[in-house]
């Protein structure tokens, strides 16, 4: 039985917050540039070039690559071999929380109560998700998620008749529909299966998948490649000010469900699509 004192786990939150606020990722800049050669929009094609600058100021000034530092979405992979020690982990992870962003001077976005709506002043508390898995470590991972983008996200659900198409119709509708409000080029993030909850998991982890990297079920991968083909043709572009370059990426996860259901959501991060994870 390993022992970890959690005060380690509140540093590497506090470190991530502010680093994944700063950061953004190689396969998402390389998605961007690969975009930019393809585009055939000169807006979009400057836009995009924009995007590519506003990450680099962003890595070398270490400030944030975007005003709406987000809400802190965590999921923390605890091995079974693992014994916490000095306290208690929801309570660390929310101190880092509260440190990471008051050190990185990043915007606090939290209030406390969904209808007085009176700011918590440290961005917590923080959505946390927790996963037993095997080995002596623990796995923690931390994605700001900005709400111009969560609150174009959608969940439904669809009749098991409804099928490959009916899940493919509820996706493109959704982007649709979004237009430019997600702050485009997006990643879309879709759960398929479970339960109402299941799904809507699934679409928010969906998202940590690097851009580029498919499922590695053929049928999923299929429909990955045909959902990006389609969104992007329907002329959104950067910005949502035209162009075929509306998304970078669509990751799907499934899950068992039951005979009578097909519950699906879809998740969408904008083009600051950030995350960062920590091993201990």
């Amino acid at each position: 039985m390993r022992e970890i004192h959690v005060s380690k786990i509140r540093d590497a939150v506090k470190e991530m917050c502010m680093s994944s606020n700063y950061n953004l990722g190689v396969d998402v800049i390389n998605a961007l540039k690969k975009a930019k050669e393809l585009e055939e929009s000169p807006v979009g094609k400057d836009i995009l070039e924009n995007l590519i600058k506003n990450a680099e100021i962003a890595k070398n000034d270490k400030v944030p690559m975007c005003q709406d530092t987000g809400m802190a979405v965590i999921f923390v992979e605890i091995g079974q071999d693992v014994k916490l020690i000095g306290g208690n982990i929801t309570d660390a992870i929310n101190e880092g929380v509260r440190q990471g962003y008051k050190e990185g001077y990043l915007r606090k976005s939290v209030v406390k109560d969904p209808l007085i709506r009176k700011n918590t002043g440290d961005n917590t508390p923080a959505i946390i998700y927790y996963d037993i898995v095997a080995g002596d470590r623990v796995k923690i991972t931390v994605a700001p998620k900005g709400f111009g983008s969560e609150n174009m996200s959608r969940t439904k659900m669809l009749k098991p008749s409804d099928g490959i198409k009916g899940v493919e119709d509820f996706v493109i509708k959704t982007v649709s529909e979004a237009g430019p409000n997600p702050c485009p080029p997006i990643v879309v993030g879709v759960g398929i299966g479970g339960t109402l909850d299941k799904a809507v998991y699934m679409a928010k982890k969906a998202l940590l998948r690097p851009v580029g990297e498919h499922n590695k079920l053929e049928h999923i991968r299929k429909m990955e490649e045909n959902l990006l083909k389609k969104i992007n043709d329907l002329g959104i572009g950067p910005q949502g000010l035209g162009g075929r370059t509306t998304a970078l990426a669509v990751n799907i996860e499934v899950f068992a469900t039951h005979i009578a259901g097909l519950p699906v959501a879809v998740n969408i991060n904008c083009h600051a699509s950030r995350h960062e994870e920590r091993i201990i």
